[in-house]
């Protein structure tokens, strides 16, 4: 007698309700069995409405303000935004700022990159790698506050140029934590090349192909782990990001695995870039004084933010305040991008797919299930999620293994 296999549909709401963060972001995963059918964003909630926020504040306190658009990001959003007002100013910014500012940069996407590695690797229960990735991001948070005088909002960047200028011992302690964290990087790269685990949880999980990255806007290292070759200090330099030699670093997988290795990789080519900038730092002033009234215009910026591509657009009247300041982040031109990868996924991969692109938006707080046909109903937290999804591939390991050995 055959056994009978009958696959039950779910519709499984995630989000949207996690105030602390710019984008939170609701999902509604439809669902066959373990198989996610399809996955539907909704976004806006929550919005604490910055770009209004900055209409009403002067340039000065507004190049403070869109710093808490990420607290993670906040120094990429400041030197964006002052980019974007500076070239309304008759008046070019200190060569050594310029250096400075890609300085403060770089630390962030170090920063940024290891913090997500450790968030990546405990979201598949590897809370070892957790472990060390977020005890090495604690020197790289040392020296940003080294450099800039605090941990969290840095608040380097004013419009004319920096805050704060370094010296030889700065330079020197820079240098020794950088050749730290490179030797660690050595080590996560390969950790990343062989850990049964991480090749289990991310080999072919979260396809999203090279088309499909083109075609939904895809950015940052999700685009690049799509074997697209596009960063914004490459194809549209700024600051002194044209005079800097570094590799553009790109994967072919396709998948979340490509985009661990996108972001190990780029942690050198921002250990290079910070050497070179070291050692060639011109002498001079750090800032120009210019008046708190900006010139009538409108002008656009755009960074290479860790998660991608960063967006600032201001128009000015002429007054002491923004007429109008449009931010586009990263994280909204990757939401297309991962519905389409979470396609086609187990339930168990919701959180590894979700967390590959580094997402600045909701933590998915909960879970809500709903079985149609039986009319049950039942809630599941977060850590809930993440415990069934590490026993489900407890499970399922022998055809894990298959999967990902193919």
């Amino acid at each position: 007698m055959t056994e009978k296999v009958v696959k039950e549909r779910y519709t499984i709401p995630v989000g949207p309700q996690h105030p602390a963060l710019k984008e939170p972001i609701f999902f509604k995963f439809i669902v066959d069995g373990e198989q996610i059918i399809e996955a539907i964003p909704r976004i806006g909630y929550v919005h604490r409405g910055i770009e209004k926020l900055t209409e009403e504040r002067t340039y000065l306190k507004d190049a403070y303000l869109v710093e808490r658009v990420c607290g993670i990001c906040s120094g990429v959003h400041q030197a964006t935004f002052v980019n974007a007002v500076e070239s309304l100013i008759d008046k070019p910014t200190p060569e050594r700022a310029d250096y400075l500012r890609v300085l403060v940069l770089e630390l962030e996407r170090i920063h940024s990159h290891y913090l997500w590695l450790g968030v990546a690797a405990h979201e598949i229960g590897f809370d070892t790698l957790f472990m060390y990735t977020w005890r090495d991001r604690e020197v790289v948070m040392d020296l940003l506050e080294l450099i800039t005088g605090n941990r969290v909002n840095y608040g380097m960047n004013i419009i004319g140029g920096v805050r704060r200028d370094i010296n030889d011992e700065i330079i020197h302690k820079t240098l020794k934590g950088i050749d730290y964290l490179e030797e660690r990087a050595k080590y996560y790269l390969d950790v990343a090349a062989d850990e049964k685990t991480i090749l289990a949880r991310t080999v072919g999980r979260g396809i999203l192909t090279r088309e499909q990255a083109l075609k939904l806007g895809a950015v940052g290292p999700t685009a690049r782990a799509s074997n697209l070759a596009m960063d914004v200090r490459k194809d549209d330099p700024y600051l002194v990001y044209d005079e800097i030699p570094f590799e553009l670093v790109t994967a072919d997988t396709n998948d979340v695995f490509g985009r661990i290795v996108v972001r190990v990789k780029e942690l050198f080519e921002s250990y290079n870039i910070i050497r070179w900038v070291l050692e060639n730092i011109p002498s001079g002033p750090t800032f120009i004084r210019t008046s708190p009234k900006v010139p009538a215009g409108e002008a656009i910026a755009k960074s290479e933010a860790p998660r991608g591509e960063l967006f600032y657009y201001v128009r000015s009247t002429g007054t002491l305040k923004p007429y109008r300041v449009k931010i586009r982040t990263p994280t909204l031109a990757n939401i297309l991008a991962v519905a389409e990868m979470l396609k086609g996924e187990y339930i168990a991969d919701i959180p590894i797919v979700f967390a590959g692109i580094d997402p600045c938006i909701s933590c998915m707080d909960r879970a809500f299930f709903v079985d149609v046909e039986k009319d049950k109903k039942w809630v599941w937290s977060e850590d809930e999620l993440k415990l069934y999804s590490r026993k489900w591939y407890k499970t399922h390991e022998k055809e894990v293994i298959q999967r990902w050995k193919r």
